[in-house]
């Protein structure tokens, strides 16, 4: 296996259009490890969701490349899943909530018994077990996005990438499931690319916190976040350097929005 899980290697995405071409990503370059959790931030329109697409091999680049495991990404890799803001979109509402977490499970040749394992696990781990037998509709907003996470975490893949998953719901649930995320992370080593708008969030978060500039977007700052494994939510973000890390990310994501970072060889 490749030293590095994820490479993001000089992407650039050019849109074409009738008034012309319009450069989303000028030049993204960066690396990610097995069991690294890593945080995406940057200003509103910086390009964040044309990144994962492309990682996720959605989206094809101009130019660069997306290497998971050192292979090139072409198509969407049969070892990443995905979990996105829209959480009522990505369930099937005539499933099940233990029909949608199987799902995918019946693409990788697996038993039934085998499924059945493998969901137990991924809605105990979410704290779901007990909503097994009910349909998304009858489910809270934050309940429904849990599914969305343990269908990912049942498919066992070696990164989940969440795009702005938490945007959709209410501080106390957002901070509900900023901790399964933390714990699905520390106690089952997933590698979790993780993309918000909330620059507390990726400090509470990361392992790492990369800024993005303002389109066309480069990497502007890749930070290591030199907090402790263990957090909580008082006493984490009561800490002096919590407040030096996110008041660091929230002036470098001003920087980006006002064109002040200058992006390197330029």
């Amino acid at each position: 296996m490749a030293e590095n899980l994820l490479t993001v290697k000089n992407l650039m995405k050019v849109y074409e259009s009738s008034t012309g071409s319009v450069e989303a990503i000028a030049d993204i370059s960066f690396e990610m490890k097995a069991g690294e959790l890593v945080c995406i931030v940057g200003p509103s329109g910086c390009g964040k969701t044309t990144l994962l697409k492309c990682i996720a091999g959605l989206l094809k680049p101009t130019s660069g490349e997306v290497l998971m495991d050192g292979v090139k990404v072409t198509a969407p890799p049969a070892s990443m899943a995905l979990v996105f803001q829209e959480y009522g979109r990505s369930l099937y509402p005539w499933l099940t909530v233990r029909g949608n977490v199987e799902l995918p499970l019946k693409h990788k040749g697996l038993t039934k018994e085998q499924r059945q394992t493998l969901v137990d696990d991924a809605l105990e781990a979410v704290g779901l077990s007990h909503a097994d037998k009910s349909y998304p509709w009858q489910l809270s907003g934050g309940m429904q996005q849990r599914v969305a996470i343990a269908r990912a975490v049942a498919y066992e893949p070696e990164v989940l990438i969440m795009d702005e998953p938490f945007a959709a719901v209410d501080a106390q649930t957002r901070a509900d499931l900023e901790d399964l995320v933390r714990k699905l992370h520390t106690e089952r080593g997933i590698s979790i690319l993780f993309v918000t708008h909330d620059i507390d969030e990726s400090v509470y978060l990361g392992e790492r916190v990369i800024v993005l500039s303002s389109s066309p977007t480069w990497v502007q700052e890749d930070l290591e976040i030199d907090l402790a494994p263990e957090r909580d939510q008082i006493t984490t973000r009561a800490l002096p350097r919590f407040t030096e890390l996110r008041t660091h990310v929230y002036e470098q994501v001003q920087r980006a929005k006002r064109g002040e970072a200058v992006r390197p060889g330029t």
